[in-house]
């Protein structure tokens, strides 16, 4: 046993040897490299830090610990780590090309080692260097982290490795501009559109988010979009003058005049948003029938009507099309026989829905009339408000652009929606019975929507099992779904009682819920769909509930963490931990993850704002929940030992 340490031992310190050696070499041969210089220091004091105790290896694999990872990271010349988590199924499928490649570097003219740290036991590590997910490799040169973007499979890894391990390697630079006050004006106004991060060095997510802006960056260098950052803790009069108070912020600027960044927070995700938004938001119309093929596009267009590009109103309607461009269809005119054909005066925008859900009972069209005192936010609420037609069809493009929380109670019939010739007269037929029951509900949204378009949807219903041509639901503002029960044939009665129950909370609503657990073993309580309510907006207590998808591994990696919050507050019996699959679930939108940061999504419900919690934003370390825990707490906390 003592034999086998002792031969580790050697190889560990032939490793580091041979990496200083070479780059002593290369040094002598090429001073032109200064950044990628060993540190000026005696070869002795580089490999004593490496004892028998500290080193482990597996399968030609170095094993770094809290304790040895400086001593070995910091005194190599080159070094590739990978940080991971037993459980983690990608892990386990690198873990075999990982230890091949491990050994094939071993063997080769120029050892590099390669290394790994189980982040689930080193979370000191894993914090330090920003591991969100498994595997996180990074590569180490001179002790500087650069993120791994190679191959995963050992002769990528390995190709991989030399190249940047070849003291001839210079780091790129950085494809994120930088701005500062010097800066930033002349870079923002001076190009159609580029993105600005507004960050904080110490902030987790900023330090997430800065690998993903990086690859977006070189995505959109063909398109000419730039990418840029801001630290807003350095710059604080810019931070100030865009209204930053949270960190990142990111903001999109046309010709330096500021928006709101909507899009997603990955590299695809932002590319694809960033490139959504080149070019004018709002095509110019010469002719009648171009602006009639236009409005085939959507099923809602915004037309501006103008005199000329130099009436002020039309400078206001591009201002708030850049804004609207992710929702409608947005166009102009300059023709004066288009608007009169419209019977619309020039400094008009006119809202248009589809000719197919034209009805008797409401407007073909929605005209505003710009004045100087009309602001931009005054014709987007008007262009919102007018955006659903009185029984309009929510399909998966304009469930979350039209048929939002703020639409509801929502009334949806469920059918085979089909808009070809051969069956656009059956679907409005259905469509044109409806609209006559919608007429007398002015206080709900009514909307037609294709069955094979909807399956969660209509399982959430409990309608996957009905046999019927038609089915009718109304879902709430908390996401609740309430069906009505099975109709053999279209009866306008039928559901005018039905909606008439559900306004008088006559209706009991469908929840989609995994099994109700028979028993609770651990310290936090696990909520299903049919136990929320009961369990975590129960008035008499605070709740810190944990969303986490099952699929997640960063949701599996806080799991350890959770427990042990719950474990500390186990006497508070006002205080309680829950966790929830959301993905197997119904519960109220309230408690949403947004997709920019995903699962797991931590919430506070305080016992008096139950339907207002606190969403969790900080690092998923102990001891900052519990500070997040201890400052919204409205219970009373004993003061427990921690458990460990």
């Amino acid at each position: 046993m003592a034999s086998s340490k002792v031969l580790l031992l050697v190889f560990t310190v032939f490793l580091l040897s041979a990496s200083l050696i070479h780059c002593e070499n290369e040094d002598t041969d090429s001073k032109a490299e200064p950044s990628d210089e060993p540190k000026d220091e005696p070869e002795a004091e580089k490999t004593d830090a490496v004892t028998d105790s500290d080193m482990q290896e597996e399968n030609g694999v170095l094993v770094l610990t809290n304790e040895n990872f400086n001593d070995i990271v910091e005194t190599s010349f080159a070094v590739l780590v990978e940080f991971y988590a037993p459980w983690c199924g990608h892990c386990k499928k690198l873990a075999p090309e990982y230890e091949k490649a491990a050994k094939m570097l071993r063997d080769s003219d120029r050892p590099v080692p390669l290394a790994k740290v189980d982040a689930t036991k080193e979370s000191d590590l894993a914090k330090r260097f920003d591991v969100s997910g498994y595997p996180t490799l990074k590569f180490f040169r001179n002790g500087q982290p650069y993120e791994y973007d190679g191959p995963r499979d050992a002769d990528g890894i390995v190709k991989y490795v030399k190249e940047h391990a070849d003291p001839k390697w210079v780091p790129p630079v950085s494809s994120v501009l930088t701005l500062t006050q010097t800066n930033f004006s002349s870079t923002v106004t001076l190009v159609p559109l580029i993105l600005v991060e507004f960050y904080a060095p110490w902030c987790g997510h900023c330090k997430k988010l800065a690998p993903e802006l990086e690859k977006a960056a070189k995505i959109l260098k063909d398109s000419d979009i730039p990418i840029a950052k801001v630290d807003a803790t350095a710059e604080t009069a810019l931070a100030k003058l865009y209204g930053i108070s949270g960190y990142p912020t990111m903001k999109l600027f046309r010709r330096g005049k500021a928006f709101e960044y909507k899009g997603p927070r990955e590299a695809d995700g932002i590319a694809d948003y960033m490139m959504s938004q080149q070019g004018e938001s709002s095509k110019e119309m010469t002719t009648l029938k171009n602006l009639s093929d236009h409005m085939l596009e959507d099923d809602v267009t915004v037309v501006g009507f103008f005199s000329s590009d130099e009436d002020a109103a039309y400078d206001l309607y591009q201002e708030l099309t850049n804004d609207l461009r992710e929702n409608y269809t947005s166009c102009h005119t300059f023709e004066k026989s288009i608007a009169n054909h419209y019977k619309v005066n020039p400094g008009s925008v006119v809202v248009f829905n589809a000719d197919r859900f034209h009805s008797k009972h409401e407007p073909k069209w929605h005209i505003i009339e710009l004045k100087d005192t009309t602001k931009a936010e005054d014709v987007v609420s008007f262009i919102k408000s007018k955006d659903v037609p009185l029984v309009g069809q929510m399909t998966l493009e304009s469930e979350l652009r039209r048929y939002d929380v703020d639409r509801r109670p929502l009334v949806l019939f469920f059918y085979t929606v089909d808009w070809t010739h051969e069956h656009r007269s059956a679907t409005q037929f259905w469509r044109n019975k409806i609209v006559e029951i919608a007429k007398d509900y002015p206080d709900m949204t009514f909307a037609i929507a294709n069955e094979d378009d909807f399956p969660e949807k209509v399982k959430g219903f409990g309608f996957d099992d009905s046999g019927e041509e038609m089915n009718v639901g109304i879902m709430d503002k908390y996401n609740r779904k309430y069906p009505m029960e099975e109709m053999e044939e279209f009866d306008a009665d039928e559901i005018r009682e039905f909606i008439n129950k559900y306004k008088k909370g006559k209706v009991r609503a469908h929840i989609l819920s995994a099994p109700i657990p028979k028993n609770q073993p651990g310290p936090v309580t696990v909520v299903v769909g049919k136990t929320f309510e009961k369990i975590v907006l129960d008035p008499k207590n605070d709740a810190i509930i944990m969303m986490y998808a099952h699929y997640c591994d960063v949701s599996k990696a806080f799991m350890p963490v959770f427990n042990k919050l719950a474990k500390k507050y186990k006497d508070n019996k006002k205080l309680v931990f829950a966790k929830m699959d959301a993905m197997a679930n119904d519960y109220p939108p309230e408690y949403n993850a947004p997709p920019e940061n995903g699962y797991p999504a931590i919430y506070f419900a305080p016992a008096d704002k139950k339907m207002a919690p606190t969403k969790y934003e900080g690092d998923r370390e102990f001891g900052d929940v519990v500070k997040f825990i201890e400052k919204h707490a409205t219970v009373s906390l004993k003061k427990t030992k921690e458990e460990l």
